[in-house]
């Protein structure tokens, strides 16, 4: 309706005005046809008296409304404080009518005043009334058509939100709850859910807002799955507490979180855990810049450390963890000092030197490379970093007296078939062997499985593939993988190192494996989009398979052995595996340099095998640097052999 649309675009000290001027012609209109009606004649209407008591009331009733805040109201959202302003106004304005007529003596009829009240009260506050549902059934018709899963405080402010918008307009709410079916809100009628089919064709939409914020992810996950088989696009609203805290508003839509199809709700912090080796302490985190490191990072902000330490490599890594902790501190009003350092964990003297200058008491080692085919492509670096780079920083950490060092850990280093995943078994086997030494540093490892939107992750590639248009590409049908988010995985590092003691090799529960080419199919289908196969050729979305990449598992696993304990947190566990004591670990360490060094992959593979690892590589070596140097030698070998049998026939 151009007519609200304009209303809308009126300022607000205009509209307050407007209002005042007409809520004045309103009770003037009341009060005369209060005569009218009442009298024989025109003698009421025609009596000065009666107008001059008017003209008294009529400023304390509009003084009385302002007080009352009738005018700091939002139209769009009246609301029982409204009404009760309208009400307790109207009868204030009627009681100064009464005692004035009685003080002047104007020989009012004693009905007047009621008939007063009741036209005041239809004209005042049903003419917002009114306005408010011209409002909600729809300021216009432009843009997409949307249907609103859930008719509750959430989606009637969203309904509200989005009727100021030109990208969508909503066309019916849809709840569980089946008293509200039938029921009109803001002039949208509410539906059952099972009704959610026929409704999609009546109103041509196109999209189901999921409108749900508080709603456990059991509970979206399960109505998720039932939206799946629809042809139709599912958004969501922002969680609940970014909604409260201002971050998000009710407008910014989305694309469903990857975390409401898995369905697991993260299990509350416990904050004597969380406190522990942060509070008050000096802590330092390697790879500050990644994923996990700059997860860390808020999360060890928000505990009020004395210090933090960002220890990283990438520039541009550094400089954005930076800024992004920078603006948190003025947000969150707190005093802390952070100190961005550049370095390698592979140059000892400098990791030491940053910990003995800032008197480091934590440590979380996230420093790592981990996507397995680039290490795979790169041994010598991937070995560097991730083996000696955890012996440098511990080594580090004892000579300067650190309390607590965490070793982020992965599922990929149980029964690993690629170099990532082994180095990283290797990682723990260099802190379970120093724990052994009799240091008063504390070590410990925790060791999970995929974080959902890190660097790499396949559910980002999915969503770029599916708005690009496909094909959607899965490695195998049959590969699996657990998923966590990143701050409940956050969460769980800093609990599981504070129950460390020495040498613990902690397991995050991570609940059931996902299979990702069920994770791609529920993707598209919630996209709006049809899969592509041989049972439907024309379908908008393909999904290919593209074979395994080099060393990559069907199946993750946790623990190697079944010995593993629970612990006082019910989503950390602990497992007793097989550990080397570091005379026996030194040997293989100084081997493995020497062969890192001199570039001899060949050797590295077969130290990595001998050791206790439990390596059983699914491809031959792929480092790129070796296979090409075996290229390269094998044509001069062949010219070679040619040389010498064209002399030998001479």
């Amino acid at each position: 309706m151009d007519f609200v649309q304009y209303i809308f675009r009126i300022k607000r000290t205009n509209k307050r005005i407007i209002s005042v001027f007409i809520d004045a012609l309103f009770l003037s209109f009341s009060f005369g046809m209060s005569l009218f009606i009442l009298g024989d004649d025109i003698s009421l209407l025609a009596n000065p008296q009666h107008w001059m008591l008017l003209g008294v009331v009529l400023p304390l009733s509009i003084l009385a409304f302002v007080k009352l805040g009738l005018y700091r109201a939002v139209l769009r959202y009246m609301g029982f404080q409204v009404l009760a302003a309208i009400v307790v106004g109207v009868f204030f304005s009627t009681g100064i009518l009464v005692l004035l007529s009685y003080v002047i003596d104007s020989q009012l009829p004693r009905a007047v005043p009621v008939v007063y009240a009741a036209f005041s009260l239809v004209l005042v506050g049903g003419s917002r009334e009114l306005l408010r549902s011209m409002v909600g059934t729809g300021i216009k018709k432009v843009g997409e058509p949307v249907i609103i899963y859930g008719a509750g405080v959430s989606g009637r402010q969203t309904a509200m939100a989005l009727a100021q918008s030109r990208e969508y307009h909503v066309v019916a709410f849809v709840d569980d709850d089946s008293s509200l079916h039938g029921s009109a809100i803001q002039g949208l009628y509410v539906h059952s859910p099972a009704s959610l089919s026929m409704l999609l064709k009546q109103k041509g939409a196109t999209k189901v807002l999921l409108a749900l914020p508080s709603a456990s992810r059991a509970r979206r996950q399960a109505i998720l799955h039932s939206l799946e088989p629809l042809p139709v696009k599912v958004l969501t609203l922002p969680a609940m507490a970014d909604l409260v805290s201002g971050n998000k508003l009710f407008s910014d839509i989305k694309e469903v979180e990857i975390e409401d199809l898995l369905g697991r709700d993260a299990v509350s912090p416990n904050p004597e855990l969380m406190q522990a080796n942060i509070t008050g302490k000096i802590v330092m985190v390697t790879g500050a810049g990644g994923s996990i490191g700059s997860e860390l990072c808020r999360q060890i902000l928000r505990l009020f450390p004395k210090k933090l330490v960002l220890f990283e490599l990438s520039e541009y890594g550094l400089y954005a963890i930076e800024r992004e902790l920078i603006l948190m501190k003025k947000e969150l009003e707190i005093e802390v000092d952070i100190y961005p350092m550049l370095g390698s964990v592979q140059r000892q003297n400098r990791v030491q030197a940053v910990m003995d200058a800032f008197k480091v008491q934590t440590v979380y080692h996230a420093a790592a490379y981990k996507h397995v085919p680039l290490v795979e492509y790169n041994v010598v670096e991937g070995v560097r970093n991730n083996i000696f780079g955890t012996l440098f920083t511990a080594q580090a950490a004892i000579a300067t007296g650190v309390e607590t060092f965490v070793l982020i850990s992965t599922d990929k280093a149980v029964r690993p078939t690629n170099t990532m995943g082994t180095t990283k078994r290797m990682a723990e086997l260099v802190l379970q062997a120093l724990t052994r030494t009799n240091t008063t540093t504390r070590f410990c490892m925790v060791r999970f499985g995929n974080v959902l939107g890190s660097s790499g992750s396949v559910v980002p590639l999915f969503r770029n593939q599916i708005a690009n248009g496909g094909p959607v590409t899965v490695t195998h049908p049959e590969i699996t993988r657990f998923f966590m988010t990143i701050p409940e995985a956050s969460q769980l590092v800093i609990q599981a190192g504070a129950m460390g003691k020495g040498g613990d090799v902690f397991v995050l529960d991570m609940g059931k494996s996902v299979k990702i080419i069920d994770l791609a199919r529920k993707m598209i289908r919630l996209s709006g989009l049809d899969i592509k196969d041989e049972n439907n050729p024309d379908g908008d979305i393909e999904i290919q398979f593209s074979g395994l990449r080099p060393g990559e598992k069907l199946y993750e696993e946790l623990l190697i052995g079944d010995n593993v304990e629970g612990t006082s947190h019910e989503r950390i566990m602990t497992a007793r595996e097989i550990s080397l004591t570091w005379e026996k670990l030194k040997p293989i360490l100084d081997k493995l340099d020497v062969a890192c060094h001199d570039f001899d992959h060949q050797t590295i593979r077969d130290l990595l095998l001998a050791a206790p690892t439990g390596f059983n590589p699914t491809d031959d070596i792929c480092d790129l640097v070796w296979r090409n140097k075996q290229k390269n030698e094998k044509p001069s070998l062949v010219s070679k052999v040619v040389s010498i049998n064209g002399t030998t026939g001479s």
